[in-house]
């Protein structure tokens, strides 16, 4: 890379800001683009570590300064390995970067990093591994609750997430902030038909509000896959078909159904506490 002053862009008629803004506005715009918008240090030191790299390095007009002067020298090291490795590096003027973010406070960093190909898994793998802990995402629609279930997964030893048609794009900028870091601790596959699970070869354990095991006397299988449905018309008669296991989970206070991303983080971490537990006599 050049060692010359990265250009300042002032002006929200920049074609880089636009195509930025686009991305915004439209959150599947990365699969034509083939590239996928970070904001903020932690979401681009995520992706460098797992071996991202970034086309375009967006800094705040502090940012640069940050990184040499108040950051720890920790830190500051792991956004100068990402500023090495990108391709080009540029400065967004603060109201530039207030335009384009949805962050609170303005982010140190931002990038676009080539996403993965289509049909590829976050580390281009092409096809689901066969015997690995999964969750599978049953036309989910909200873009908070899908990042939380790739959190949740990433923390509880899950492998790979599996995003059904119809299932909102996982790449979103909402779903990636959301996500906080764990789509990059998982292969991630999206808009899969159900034929694609076939190549699974674990138990397919599908999440019930009316019927089913109760979770908390369940014998889990581990590994496992779990199905977790649409917000308001839960799991496919076609994915139901598939089950080996319908579990629901105790619901004291009454309420109808529990949100499906609390479901998925109580589902998933009972089965990686009992798999835990058996590794532990």
């Amino acid at each position: 890379m050049s060692h010359k002053p990265p250009e300042l862009i002032t002006s929200l008629e920049n074609a880089l800001v636009k195509r930025v803004r686009l991305m915004l506005r439209d959150g599947s715009a990365y699969r034509k683009i083939g590239l996928v918008w970070l904001e903020g240090d932690h979401l681009c030191r995520a992706a460098h570590a797992a071996g991202w790299r970034a086309q375009t390095l967006i800094w705040s007009q502090d940012g640069l300064d940050k990184a040499t002067k108040r950051l720890s020298p920790a830190h500051a090291a792991a956004l100068h390995a990402l500023q090495a490795t990108a391709a080009q590096e540029v400065v967004f003027s603060d109201k530039v970067l207030r335009a384009v973010t949805a962050l609170d406070s303005l982010p140190t960093v931002c990038g676009l990093f080539a996403g993965p190909a289509a049909g590829a898994g976050t580390s281009g793998e092409v096809g689901l591994h066969p015997e690995e802990p999964t969750v599978i995402l049953d036309r989910l629609q909200d873009p908070g609750n899908i990042g939380s279930i790739i959190r949740s997964a990433g923390a509880l030893g899950f492998k790979q997430l599996v995003a059904m048609k119809g299932s909102a794009a996982l790449w979103t900028p909402k779903v990636v902030r959301a996500g906080m870091g764990a789509h990059f601790a998982l292969r991630l596959f999206e808009a899969c038909d159900v034929s694609a699970l076939a190549a699974l070869r674990v138990p397919l354990l599908v999440t019930s509000s009316h019927g089913g095991d109760w979770l908390h006397e369940a014998t889990l299988p581990w590994p496992c896959a779990w199905v977790l449905g649409h917000e308001g018309q839960g799991v496919s008669e076609a994915l139901m078909a598939r089950a080996s296991q319908a579990i629901r989970i105790v619901q004291p206070g009454g309420e109808e159904s529990f949100n499906v991303a609390a479901a998925a983080a109580i589902c998933l971490h009972a089965s990686a506490a009992s798999e835990a537990a058996k590794k532990a006599r």
